[in-house]
């Protein structure tokens, strides 16, 4: 049996000065050569977490125009290995993004818009040791959690974004596109 979890978009920022610490390609490389089974799950080959996910390294917490690219196009090399596990695509309606959640157990990912023009998917992968140390986000955040930030289109309607979890694995998120026609503003009148 499916469960499904409608999950709270959030747009205002509890947390200031998250992503602080920006992961550099050789911190990457050096924690996923641990060997850690977890670890190459959460941020291997196919994972929307991956920061080689685009072919070349890129830090998740920046933000990346995502729905400017065809997702065969920059998945094409997973897709023919069958390793992909994220999707995203556009209707006449809205964008959608798919993807699996990395972790064990129940998740604890968060939807969060910046400023209406970046949306965020986070959470928390493996739990803290020390308690008492600061906000995950603020210090080497991809040893307890993970980011991917994405640059919404202009014509995202980032009030009405949906976000529900399947299965406490699966994620998907809805960006209705905006009704209002690019270079129509409200109240404009048609001169006919």
């Amino acid at each position: 049996m499916t469960s499904s979890k409608q999950l709270e978009v959030q747009s205002e920022d509890r947390t200031p000065q998250k992503w602080c610490v920006s992961l550099r390609e050789d911190k990457f490389e050096a924690f996923l050569s641990q060997g850690n089974p977890t670890v190459r799950k959460v941020f291997g080959d196919g994972s929307l977490f991956s920061p080689f996910l685009f072919r070349k390294f890129f830090d998740p917490s920046d933000a990346f125009p995502l729905w400017e690219f065809e997702s065969d196009v920059l998945l094409s090399h997973l897709r023919s290995s069958g390793q992909t596990t994220v999707d995203w695509l556009q209707t006449d309606k809205d964008y959608v993004l798919k993807a699996e959640l990395p972790g064990v157990g129940k998740n604890s990912v968060q939807v969060y818009v910046e400023n209406g023009k970046v949306v965020e998917i986070s959470g928390l992968w493996r739990h803290q040791k020390e308690p008492k140390t600061k906000e995950w986000r603020s210090g080497h955040w991809w040893e307890h959690g993970y980011v991917r930030r994405l640059e919404l289109p202009e014509n995202a309607d980032w009030r009405r974004i949906e976000a529900s979890v399947k299965d406490e694995i699966y994620l998907e998120i809805r960006i209705p596109k905006c009704d209002i026609p690019h270079g129509k503003e409200e109240g404009a009148e048609d001169s006919e």
